[in-house]
């Protein structure tokens, strides 16, 4: 028995059903339209003309007759017939056919993404591994080379013979980068290829006599005084101090940019600046503006400035070097330093500035360990900058701050009071906001808008599995309501 839709427009039993059920064939009034079709359909004797049930046929099929939204399960019903199963295992094998020949593409695309995601994670974890290891080589390179200034000078003190003579050590820093070219590259070169290759900084003729005079002399006179002076310095303060006050280089390098190279100016810097002069006045107060630390403090401010004019002259006329015309241009200011600045010491010798003994006399263990690692330390600083990110370089050249004052604090050469680590703290803080990116200010903006978004889908979602429990709690409970028709 077919029960009729109510006059006030209720959907019938068997509708409510169907929908509650989620019945695919399911439209509003099926079961209405069910009972007139079958009423429609009259069984004929055979070879008796039927034009009832034709016309009733056709009504159902005209386009005219009913919307395309109701006809189409209309027609899918009465079809339901052997053809009509037929029919609809095939659309089906049609479908996941269709569906495997589109899932293959997508499954292939979705792998590519995970081997490429795989791979940039890798990429980032061996860059940060490689930036460990050269932050605590460098800053172990320059805390050693540093120490053993400070043994030498307890038999020997020559400033100037030390600097000449760890500087010709420069000469090995391009043989060191050619092995490495033959253990690593796959199409090898010939050393002499490689040198000119490598001697483009100079500019498209390579290297010639008049531009080794000219770009090589005083690039090899600043790289001379910058160590000399650094030298000096470790004579009358501690390593702690010298290390610190050295560290003021980058915001002298930020001030000449921004003077000479018209630099971006950015406000950070400028207070990192005035962070680096405060901590020098600091630091030359701490022993209450004795004599030794003044000079002490003047000699390791004029080796920061000398080295931070290295590195501005060196941007300006020859702009970024790759490691291989850095291996070429250190070694070559090894070679002017041997040729042209070897009488200066002669010099010093014969007027008794600076005299030894004889040669046997030198502590050569301690000059050969110094220039070692003065030269393993150059080698990092570029190497570094190949393998990991540039800025890990600078922060093992400030950790050397706290592993001087770790080795002072074992031999008993440091007393730190108040004003000493403050200034200490403050260069070193001041060190750190000059290595801040040009767009930090956005990087930083654009971080916390992505935190908010973040909270804000976090929240929706909370929002939405709340809902969807609290229905499936009512469904359970039976208090489902069913929608009318």
């Amino acid at each position: 028995m077919d029960v009729k839709a109510a006059p006030n427009g209720v959907a019938t039993i068997e509708d409510r059903i169907l929908r509650i059920t989620g019945y695919y064939g399911y439209y509003p009034g099926y079961s209405s339209q069910k009972s007139t079709s079958r009423s429609s359909v009259t069984r004929c004797k055979p070879g008796a003309n039927c034009p009832s049930s034709h016309s009733g046929i056709s009504k159902q099929l005209s386009p005219l007759s009913v919307t395309e939204d109701s006809s189409a399960p209309i027609l899918e019903l009465q079809s339901r017939g052997s053809s009509g199963v037929c029919g609809h295992r095939v659309e089906r094998q049609n479908r996941s056919g269709d569906d495997g020949t589109q899932t293959h593409p997508e499954n292939s695309s979705q792998e590519n993404r995970i081997k490429a995601r795989c791979l940039s994670c890798t990429s980032m974890v061996l860059k940060a591994v490689w930036g460990l290891l050269i932050i605590l080589s460098v800053s172990s390179s320059w805390v050693g080379t540093t120490q053993i200034v400070k043994i030498t000078y307890k038999n020997f003190y020559c400033p100037f013979f030390m600097t000449w003579f760890s500087t010709n050590w420069n000469i090995m820093f391009f043989p060191v980068y050619y092995s490495g070219h033959l253990a690593t590259a796959q199409e090898k070169q010939s050393p002499m290829k490689k040198f000119r290759e490598c001697s483009r900084i100079f500019g498209e003729d390579g290297l010639t006599l008049k531009l080794f005079l000219k770009r090589t002399a005083p690039f090899s006179i600043l790289w001379t005084l910058t160590n000399y002076l650094y030298l000096l310095a470790l004579k009358k303060l501690t390593a702690t101090d010298v290390s610190a006050l050295f560290c003021c280089n980058k915001a002298f390098v930020f001030l000449l940019s921004w003077i000479v190279l018209k630099d971006r100016f950015m406000g950070v810097r400028i207070v990192a600046a005035i962070m680096a002069i405060t901590g020098i006045v600091m630091m030359a107060y701490a022993d209450n503006f004795h004599a030794d630390s003044i000079i002490g403090v003047a000699f390791a401010v004029g080796s920061a400035s000398t080295s931070a004019l290295y590195k501005v002259l060196f941007k300006m006329f020859l702009g970024s070097a790759n490691f291989g015309e850095a291996a070429h241009f250190v070694s070559t200011l090894g070679f002017f330093n041997l040729i042209f600045i070897s009488f200066t010491p002669v010099i010093l010798y014969f007027t008794k500035v600076e005299h030894w003994s004889s040669f046997a006399a030198l502590p050569w263990g301690c000059l050969c360990g110094m220039a070692g690692l003065w030269l393993v330390f150059n080698i990092l600083v570029n190497v570094g900058v190949v393998l990991t990110y540039p800025i890990l370089i600078s922060i093992g050249t400030v950790l050397s701050v706290p592993g001087n004052a770790a080795v002072d604090l074992l031999k008993q050469e440091v007393i730190f009071n108040v004003v000493r680590l403050a200034a200490t703290i403050i260069i070193c803080i001041g060190f750190l906001l000059m290595l801040l990116p040009e767009e930090w200010d956005e990087i930083t903006l654009r971080f916390i808008n992505s935190l908010k978004e973040k909270k804000g889908e976090e929240h929706v979602e909370d929002i939405t599995d709340s809902s969807v429990h609290l229905r499936s709690r009512s469904r359970a409970n039976g208090t489902v309501s069913i929608p009318l028709a």
